[in-house]
């Protein structure tokens, strides 16, 4: 596989095997990954949670009580200046989710300095070796920080792991002489590169090349074009159906004018296989988060659901956003779901219809 990172005017891309499979127009609005400063505003014991002011005209989000035992922050007062990162851009009638526990992303470790917590990701399945990349963790550290190993530190040099983890601690540094400097809630301490945390999540991975182009080639536009389609062809002959809802996204399946199988369950294997390709290819590229049900076509053998689940996962193995296959529900429906980072493709692309709101109908004339 062939991986490229294209940069352009107004845009960052990813395809492999010139297949567009990320997309991200450049958005002065999308803070997502920044740290910056913050005043908290109205601290909220009932619900748990503060509400910041960062220079918006919505208040965001922070939970009272961060998700780690490890955590090194102090309670939060009324009126205290924070340091705070963006974890979920802002949405609707919700501010931006912010946490106090800052991560700075390497291309081998991810480096927490506000946490004292060492780990291995979870894509790094070998016990031996997760226990000795977790002991050059805390070597490295040494209680200065916490750190997790990515799955590209796996067959990494120690003195390299070694030298980006200091780097890290470095810019840290850096943005805590920027913070002790003042200035007004929402002043950004230290913007993440679009296309640098491309390059570093794909680290493991591979990046072929990275392009920089004046403009958009035709066929990268056509396929950004078929990101707003709601059906979407196979190459077989079967189609899938993707609808947006409000709490959660439905894909559906169908054989359509495929009749290329063996037998109509080799013909409904075969749709349901090529399918999960496309899906991957469909929910990374239109950022598509939180739950997706997706209904394969219904399949009499526990064999084939099982080689669709496989197949499935190892389609969205590829996939540098946290992503669950949670399985096959009682309907026969598979449940996942993926990590929200930023606003889905077609937020940018497309605006609500003023005939239909949004429904996508119109009122049948009588």
């Amino acid at each position: 596989m062939v991986r490229k990172i294209i940069c352009g005017p107004g845009f960052s891309a990813v395809t492999e095997d010139g297949v567009l499979v990320e997309y991200i127009p450049d958005d002065l609005t999308d803070q997502c990954g920044d740290i910056l400063l913050g005043r908290t505003d109205r601290v909220m014991p009932g619900m748990s949670c503060v509400f910041v002011d960062i220079g918006r005209k919505k208040s965001g989000f922070l939970p009272m009580d961060e998700n780690s035992e490890s955590f090194t922050g102090g309670k939060i007062h009324s009126g205290d200046r924070i340091l705070l990162q963006i974890k979920k851009e802002e949405t609707g009638s919700k501010g931006a989710f912010l946490t106090r526990d800052i991560t700075l992303p390497g291309s081998l470790v991810i480096l927490m300095p506000m946490n004292r917590y060492i780990g291995v990701s979870n894509r790094i399945s070998d016990e031996g070796t997760r226990e000795k990349l977790r002991k050059t963790g805390l070597e490295i550290a040494d209680g200065r920080f916490g750190l997790v190993m990515r799955n590209s530190a796996e067959g990494a040099e120690i003195s390299t792991i070694r030298q980006e983890a200091e780097m890290l601690y470095e810019v840290w540094q850096e943005i805590m002489k920027k913070a002790s400097q003042g200035g007004k809630p929402g002043r950004v301490l230290l913007s993440g590169n679009t296309a640098e945390r491309l390059r570093e999540d794909y680290a493991k991975d591979g990046v072929d090349e990275i392009l920089t182009v004046t403009e958009a080639d035709n066929q990268i536009m056509r396929q950004l074009r078929l990101a707003s389609e709601r059906t979407i062809r196979l190459h077989g002959g079967g189609n899938i159906v993707v609808d947006r809802c409000e709490a959660m996204t439905v894909i559906d399946i169908n054989t359509a004018s495929f009749t290329g199988g063996e037998s109509k369950d080799r013909t409904i294997l075969e749709t349901n296989l090529e399918a999960c390709e496309v899906i991957a290819q469909q929910v990374r590229l239109r950022n598509l988060s939180g739950i997706i049900l997706i209904d394969f076509i219904d399949m009499n053998e526990e064999r084939d659901r099982s080689l669709v689940t496989e197949r499935l996962k190892e389609c969205f193995a590829r996939d540098r956003i946290k992503t669950v296959i949670h399985g096959w529900t009682s309907l026969g429906l598979i449940e996942m779901t993926r990590k929200r980072t930023r606003a889905a493709l077609c937020d940018n692309l497309l605006e609500t219809c003023s005939a239909c709101g949004g429904t996508g109908y119109v009122r049948r004339e009588r």
